[in-house]
């Protein structure tokens, strides 16, 4: 995509995953490679822990450091060689004083970290008679926002349970993003309930472009994923959408969407601000 064009393609690659690491991640090279090969985008996003089962039980098993770890020194690679953007889904991130965080990188074309955004909102949830998981027993949140600038385009990053977050994606939408970018795993009891909604009422309150890549669904594992990864546009509507199984799906962004709906139902600049806000905290 040239600085001037309004056209962006994307990229996701819903992602089968396991127990081996190693597999996992040249799992994500191989369909990274084919994705470039076959549709040429300018930037590739990958699912939430794409390079390790999802379970509080894996986590500090499978964590690593960021930029230097094995999973980063892959993503940093075919970033440069192929040069596009990758959104490298999440991974176990060991960080300082040994915490671990649910943490997703982003590569440029040049082969360098550009943004590192850590899970805000800890998935920690007691659905009775669905599913009980509690993030918190092992991971830390992350505290900072995550803006990146592609070709002249804001896109704000966000992890999972963080769409459910509406000021979240307010604050991105008032710092001027066109689109939020969720590596998720919803799971398949809030799946079917809130994967499709959370993301067009995102796209809906804020007027931007929503998208979500999530692991592909395998119903032997312990966190069975929902699948369905999606690209919401500005209208609110599903551009794009996956199914359950490892799949790529490809989508064209016109960004001249995002100031078309904003001039037609311009409620951004009709907010009552001397009555409400949403603000962020300095930390």
């Amino acid at each position: 995509m040239s600085k001037t064009s309004n056209i962006m393609r994307l990229a996701l690659l819903q992602l089968k995953g396991s127990k081996d690491k190693v597999a996992n991640v040249q799992n994500a090279v191989n369909k990274i490679e084919a994705a470039v090969k076959e549709h040429k985008p300018r930037l590739i996003t990958l699912p939430e822990c794409f390079n390790a089962p999802y379970g509080t039980k894996y986590f500090r098993e499978y964590s690593e450091t960021i930029p230097d770890g094995f999973t980063s020194l892959q993503l940093s690679n075919l970033a440069k060689k192929h040069q596009v953007y990758i959104v490298g889904g999440t991974i176990p991130e060991l960080g300082e004083n040994d915490a671990i965080y649910n943490t997703c990188t982003v590569w440029s074309p040049t082969g360098d970290l550009v943004a590192k955004h850590r899970k805000m909102h800890l998935f920690d949830i007691d659905v009775k008679g669905g599913i009980r998981f509690k993030e918190s027993e092992t991971l830390s949140a992350g505290n900072d926002f995550t803006i990146i600038n592609v070709d002249g385009h804001k896109i704000g990053i966000g992890i999972c349970y963080d769409i459910r977050f509406e000021e979240m994606a307010r604050l991105y939408r008032n710092a001027g993003c066109e689109m939020i970018i969720y590596p998720a795993a919803f799971n398949m009891t809030t799946g079917p309930l809130h994967w499709e909604l959370l993301q067009r009422s995102r796209a809906n309150d804020n007027q931007l472009f929503v998208v979500t890549t999530s692991p592909a669904r395998d119903t032997s594992a312990e966190y069975v994923a929902y699948g369905h990864s999606m690209v919401v546009n500005p209208w609110a509507k599903v551009q794009q959408s996956a199914s359950e199984g490892e799949e790529t799906l490809v989508a064209d962004i016109d960004f001249s969407e995002v100031e078309e709906v904003r001039q037609q139902i311009p409620v951004f600049g009709q907010r009552r601000l001397d009555l409400y806000a949403t603000e962020k905290k300095s930390t």
